[in-house]
């Protein structure tokens, strides 16, 4: 299934005055960057420009490595298709720009994280291809080079109905996991519907409907969702403003519009880069997001960071503009719409629970290994991580005791038998015994093995929730 970079070419959204901010830099083109007031980001900027220089990777079609704009940003770049690193097609640059680009220096636009360094890595062949195993080596190499976020604007359609033409990738599934366990935040565009059969599309698409991946999807001026951007109330974990964008634009691209003053920006870019639409460019503002939050506050985890990011965002709902949203989290908007001030009002606070053994989505390997007692916490999410296990041995005859207690999700408690290979695999003739109500808030299990083996205990939620609990586990 092809893999395709979303960007779409349609009318902008409905005009609206911008909202108040703290202070504003003096990038000329700034005013027409509606997004850093609407994403509250400008209440935070004389802070963002201070903070520790976290590495995002711009997993994408490349960049403009000399833009003026981009100058001392660049911690490293590599191409994974041949060639140059050079962006033939601007959107890399573009999403770059929005990320990283010099703030407050008198000329072009902000970035909404001005302090952070970019890792850029060109995935998009000349055709405009992303093949799945460059993009795999891509995250890979993007970890070991010290990225803390990875923004991936792009992806394969997704549709459960339909095999044939659902993008799943093994490759890319394996190096997005194995960024999480190393602590990186992954962040993904959940597709435009002109990509799929029809739009609006009720399916995030891949890498965004991966676990532990913030999905993002696009917002107008009016505060709308536009048809665009898919749906799933599943994996549409945010939202951010994705009509008429402006950012930087490679400057190779941009002179051949002679006629252009605002050289090397989207402005003077193709047609379609001139008001740019797409998921695409909601992405980065929540990649740029988690590394302000993650240059405050350096040893935050990725699963921290996405918790903060959801809970400060400002739900979205009919009375402020998005009429087919609903209260709470929804398929067009997730937890709501991106506000980077609250984000990081909230490193004030108590901090949510950090989930150290994620991923363990499932059984064997995929699962965490406990080789003694364990007594930690750890989160769930019924939108993006709605079941946890841990892999224990057991010999035969020897018990195993388990409680869970939480007062924020409703969890149960299942001990699989050896043998089961994948949770989608489940049968009941594997299982070898469910939680029972203890009292207050607390699941319990008991069970003695009858014979040896690994055996796979899976905490998951009843009902939707989205919280810590405390698991002891004796054996």
């Amino acid at each position: 299934m092809k893999r395709s970079l979303f960007l779409v070419a349609l009318a902008a959204g409905l005009a609206v005055p911008a909202a108040a901010v703290a202070s504003a830099p003096n990038d000329p083109l700034a005013p027409r960057q509606w997004y850093l007031a609407r994403d509250r980001a400008l209440d935070v900027f004389d802070a963002a420009q201070q903070l520790f220089a976290i590495r995002v990777a711009v997993i994408d079609s490349g960049i403009d490595r000399d833009h003026p704009e981009l100058r001392g940003r660049i911690a490293a770049s590599r191409s994974f298709v041949g060639g140059s690193v050079a962006d033939q097609q601007g959107h890399g640059t573009f999403v770059a720009g929005e990320i990283a680009a010099i703030a407050d220096n008198g000329t072009g636009i902000a970035g909404i994280a001005p302090s952070a360094r970019l890792l850029v890595a060109k995935v998009v062949r000349d055709d405009g291809a992303i093949p799945p195993r460059a993009e795999a080596r891509a995250i890979r190499w993007a970890v070991r080079s010290g990225a803390r976020v990875i923004n991936l604007s792009f992806g394969s359609v997704r549709d459960p109905a339909d095999p044939g033409r659902d993008g799943f990738s093994s490759p890319e599934r394996r190096a997005i996991q194995r960024a999480v366990r190393r602590g990186v935040l992954v962040v993904a565009a959940v597709g435009n519907g002109n990509n799929a059969p029809q739009k609006p599309w009720p399916y995030a698409s891949y890498p965004a409907a991966f676990p532990h991946v913030l999905g993002v999807g696009a917002y107008g001026r009016s505060g709308g969702v536009p048809s665009f951007s898919n749906r799933d109330d599943q994996y549409v974990d945010l939202a951010a403003p994705g009509m008429d964008m402006v950012s930087l634009f490679p400057r190779s691209l941009t002179s051949r519009n002679t006629g252009c003053a605002e050289q090397g920006y989207s402005i003077c870019g193709p047609k379609e880069y001139r008001h740019a639409d797409g998921t695409s460019f909601a992405s980065p503002q929540i990649a740029g997001a988690a590394a302000v939050l993650l240059g405050q506050m350096p040893l935050l985890r990725p699963d921290q960071v996405g918790a903060i990011l959801k809970t400060t965002a400002a739900d979205a709902t009919p009375a402020n503009g998005c009429d087919a949203c609903t209260p709470g989290p929804d398929a067009l908007t997730g937890f709501g719409r991106l506000d980077v001030g609250a984000a990081l009002n909230a490193l004030n606070g108590t901090l949510p629970a950090p989930d150290r053994l994620e991923p363990n989505d499932d059984v064997g390997a995929a699962a965490a290994t406990v080789y003694d007692r364990l007594n930690t916490r750890a989160t769930l999410d019924w939108w993006d991580d709605p079941s946890d296990v841990y892999r224990v041995y057991l010999r035969r005859g020897q018990g195993i005791s388990a409680a869970v207690r939480s007062s924020k999700v409703d969890p149960s408690i299942i001990l699989w038998k050896p043998g089961l290979h994948a949770l989608a695999d489940a049968r009941s003739d594997l299982r070898a015994r469910r939680s029972i109500h203890g009292p207050g808030v607390v699941e319990r299990l008991a069970y003695r093995a009858r014979r040896s083996g690994w055996f796979s205990l899976q905490v998951k939620l009843a009902r939707p929730g989205f919280g810590p609990y405390r698991i002891r586990l004796a054996f």
